[in-house]
Protein backbone atom coordinates (compact mmCIF):
# COMPACT_ATOMS: atom_id res chain seq x y z
CA UNK A 1 0.00 0.00 0.00
CA UNK A 2 1.44 3.36 -1.03
CA UNK A 3 1.24 5.79 1.87
CA UNK A 4 3.44 8.49 0.37
CA UNK A 5 0.62 11.01 -0.03
CA UNK A 6 -0.70 10.37 3.46
CA UNK A 7 2.72 10.71 5.10
CA UNK A 8 4.01 13.61 3.00
CA UNK A 9 4.71 17.00 4.59
CA UNK A 10 5.22 18.47 8.00
CA UNK A 11 3.07 17.40 10.92
CA UNK A 12 1.09 20.65 10.56
CA UNK A 13 0.46 19.98 6.86
CA UNK A 14 -0.61 16.41 7.60
CA UNK A 15 -2.91 17.65 10.38
CA UNK A 16 -4.57 20.01 7.91
CA UNK A 17 -4.86 17.19 5.36
CA UNK A 18 -6.44 14.91 7.98
CA UNK A 19 -8.96 17.60 8.90
CA UNK A 20 -9.74 18.13 5.22
CA UNK A 21 -10.42 14.40 4.76
CA UNK A 22 -12.51 14.32 7.94
CA UNK A 23 -14.56 17.36 6.88
CA UNK A 24 -15.11 15.72 3.47
CA UNK A 25 -16.39 12.62 5.32
CA UNK A 26 -13.51 10.50 4.00
CA UNK A 27 -12.96 9.05 7.45
CA UNK A 28 -10.77 6.16 6.34
CA UNK A 29 -8.32 8.53 4.63
CA UNK A 30 -8.36 10.82 7.67
CA UNK A 31 -7.54 7.84 9.87
CA UNK A 32 -4.59 6.88 7.66
CA UNK A 33 -3.06 10.33 8.12
CA UNK A 34 -3.95 10.62 11.80
CA UNK A 35 -2.68 7.20 12.81
CA UNK A 36 0.80 8.20 11.72
CA UNK A 37 0.54 11.57 13.53
CA UNK A 38 -0.55 9.81 16.74
CA UNK A 39 2.30 7.34 16.36
CA UNK A 40 4.76 10.23 16.08
CA UNK A 41 3.29 12.28 18.93
CA UNK A 42 1.24 9.96 21.18
CA UNK A 43 0.81 12.63 23.86
CA UNK A 44 -1.24 14.87 21.52
CA UNK A 45 -4.85 14.45 22.60
CA UNK A 46 -6.33 16.43 19.69
CA UNK A 47 -4.93 14.14 17.02
CA UNK A 48 -5.88 11.03 19.00
CA UNK A 49 -9.43 12.32 19.50
CA UNK A 50 -9.88 13.07 15.81
CA UNK A 51 -8.45 9.63 15.00
CA UNK A 52 -10.97 8.02 17.36
CA UNK A 53 -13.77 9.98 15.69
CA UNK A 54 -12.56 8.95 12.22
CA UNK A 55 -12.48 5.32 13.34
CA UNK A 56 -15.95 5.66 14.87
CA UNK A 57 -17.45 7.17 11.72
CA UNK A 58 -15.80 4.56 9.49
CA UNK A 59 -17.16 1.75 11.70
CA UNK A 60 -13.72 0.72 12.96
CA UNK A 61 -15.22 0.55 16.41
CA UNK A 62 -12.57 -1.52 18.20
CA UNK A 63 -9.90 0.89 17.04
CA UNK A 64 -12.03 3.86 18.13
CA UNK A 65 -12.53 2.23 21.51
CA UNK A 66 -8.79 1.72 21.93
CA UNK A 67 -7.95 5.34 21.19
CA UNK A 68 -10.72 6.63 23.44
CA UNK A 69 -9.62 4.41 26.32
CA UNK A 70 -6.12 5.90 26.07
CA UNK A 71 -7.60 9.40 26.31
CA UNK A 72 -9.84 8.70 29.30
CA UNK A 73 -7.05 6.85 31.06
CA UNK A 74 -4.86 9.95 30.76
CA UNK A 75 -7.65 12.42 31.48
CA UNK A 76 -10.59 10.77 33.29
CA UNK A 77 -12.71 13.93 33.15
CA UNK A 78 -12.39 14.44 29.38
CA UNK A 79 -16.12 14.82 28.71
CA UNK A 80 -16.21 14.28 24.96
CA UNK A 81 -13.93 11.22 25.08
CA UNK A 82 -16.26 9.68 27.69
CA UNK A 83 -19.28 10.41 25.53
CA UNK A 84 -17.63 8.98 22.41
CA UNK A 85 -16.47 5.91 24.31
CA UNK A 86 -20.01 5.31 25.54
CA UNK A 87 -21.43 5.71 22.04
CA UNK A 88 -18.76 3.47 20.55
CA UNK A 89 -19.55 0.75 23.08
CA UNK A 90 -23.27 1.15 22.36
CA UNK A 91 -22.68 0.70 18.63
CA UNK A 92 -20.96 -2.58 19.48
CA UNK A 93 -24.02 -3.72 21.43
CA UNK A 94 -22.23 -3.33 24.76
CA UNK A 95 -24.86 -1.13 26.41
CA UNK A 96 -24.15 -2.25 29.96
CA UNK A 97 -20.48 -1.39 29.57
CA UNK A 98 -21.38 1.95 27.95
CA UNK A 99 -23.71 3.06 30.75
CA UNK A 100 -21.10 4.33 33.26
CA UNK A 101 -19.32 6.32 30.54
CA UNK A 102 -22.57 7.89 29.36
CA UNK A 103 -23.58 8.80 32.91
CA UNK A 104 -20.18 10.32 33.66
CA UNK A 105 -20.23 12.26 30.39
CA UNK A 106 -23.63 13.68 31.35
CA UNK A 107 -22.40 14.65 34.79
CA UNK A 108 -19.25 16.27 33.39
CA UNK A 109 -21.41 18.25 30.96
CA UNK A 110 -23.59 19.43 33.85
CA UNK A 111 -26.61 17.48 32.62
CA UNK A 112 -27.71 16.13 35.99
CA UNK A 113 -31.33 15.50 34.97
CA UNK A 114 -30.34 12.36 33.07
CA UNK A 115 -28.67 10.92 36.15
Amino acid sequence: MDTTYYDHGTPAERWERAQMFFDAKDYAAAARVLSRLVEEAPQQTGARMLLARAYHHSAQLRRAEGELRVIVERDPVEHYARLMLGRTLQRQGRDEEAEPHMRLASALAGDFEQL
